[in-house]
């Protein structure tokens, strides 16, 4: 049985498994009126009213991540669970979200980066409740394939882009190469809760996103050897947070000294707490392959898998 992330996990781990449904008990877990806050002017159309209060539709959205729905798959299961009618707040009397609404909801949730002040909304919850510790955090990262299919590929200096997603691109890692995205977190090393998450072109290195991983609060930051720079292990050294940076060898240097031999072993079985989390993005919510075909809509679907 692998760990459920966010809000979807702490439900049965604070609330216990209660006469009530999942659904309910995450209902009491989460403010939902200071969710509301920060999607309330997001509209489902271009123009005009919306004809669903966007709450419904976040909701919505967060169930189709949770259950791995498509969009005709989750119009049909709200026109038929009562769990989930009661989850978003129909009742059923009123007009179910057809599977176009909650396209261009999702759409608009993903421009200017509103998905992350969503996610942003729901860690401050979680700072208040004390679920999130700020003892450390982890950074890693996760190669995640294109719906795509891919281009053909010659090497990687003429790497072809897709008519379809011109956002994904290849990588070459120890399996092979992959034609895909990738998906860089930061977790609480504690509670196992993502604060951060970014989605790149498969292509982009981890350590360019580092720093925007990095939450500045915590007291600690590990990571593999992937994310070591000079510079940034001097901020962390200014604002007094430790560094768990794993050491690699650099040019002209045959070994490491013996002191970064030691820290790398220190350092090592902690970092890799985050394959946990990558382990059940993986397995639990099939994010092997992203679902849509652009980097808006997939950073808006990492968001969504991430918190709650």
């Amino acid at each position: 049985m692998h760990r459920q992330l966010g809000v979807k996990g702490l439900a049965d781990e604070m609330l216990g498994e209660r006469a009530k449904g999942k659904l309910d008990r995450i209902n009491e877990l989460v403010d939902w009126a200071r969710v509301t806050v920060v999607v309330k002017n997001i509209h489902d159309a271009a123009e005009g009213r919306p004809a669903f209060p966007p709450l419904v539709l976040v909701k919505a959205l967060l169930l189709a991540q949770w259950y791995s729905l498509s969009d005709p798959q989750l119009e049909e299961a709200l026109q038929d669970r009562i769990s989930f009618r009661r989850f978003v707040g129909l009742t059923w009397e009123d007009p179910t979200p057809d599977e176009v609404t909650l396209w261009r909801f999702r759409n608009e949730l993903g421009k200017h980066e509103r998905h992350q002040r969503l996610m942003k909304a729901l860690e401050r919850q979680f700072e208040e409740k004390k679920l999130i510790l700020k003892h450390g955090t982890l950074l890693d990262a996760t190669i995640v394939e294109a719906q795509a299919a891919e281009p053909s590929y010659k090497d990687p200096s003429e790497r072809s882009k897709s008519e379809v997603d011109p956002d994904a691109d290849w990588t070459r890692g120890p399996r092979g190469t992959t034609f895909g995205y990738k998906a860089h977190i930061a977790v609480d090393a504690e509670s196992g809760l993502i604060r951060r998450a970014i989605l790149t072109p498969a292509n982009i290195y981890e350590s360019l996103v580092a720093d925007e991983l990095i939450c500045g609060d915590e007291q600690a930051v590990y990571a593999d050897k992937a994310y070591e720079h000079k510079e940034r292990r001097q901020r962390l050294r200014e604002q007094g947070i430790y560094d768990g940076i794993m050491h690699r060898s650099h040019k002209n240097q045959t070994e490491l000294p013996t002191w970064q031999v030691l820290h790398n072993q220190i350092i090592g079985p902690v970092r890799k707490k985050i394959e946990r989390v990558f382990g059940t993005l993986k397995r639990s919510y099939g994010f092997t392959r992203v679902r849509y075909y652009s980097l808006e809509a997939n950073a808006t679907q990492l968001s969504l898998l991430a918190r709650p």
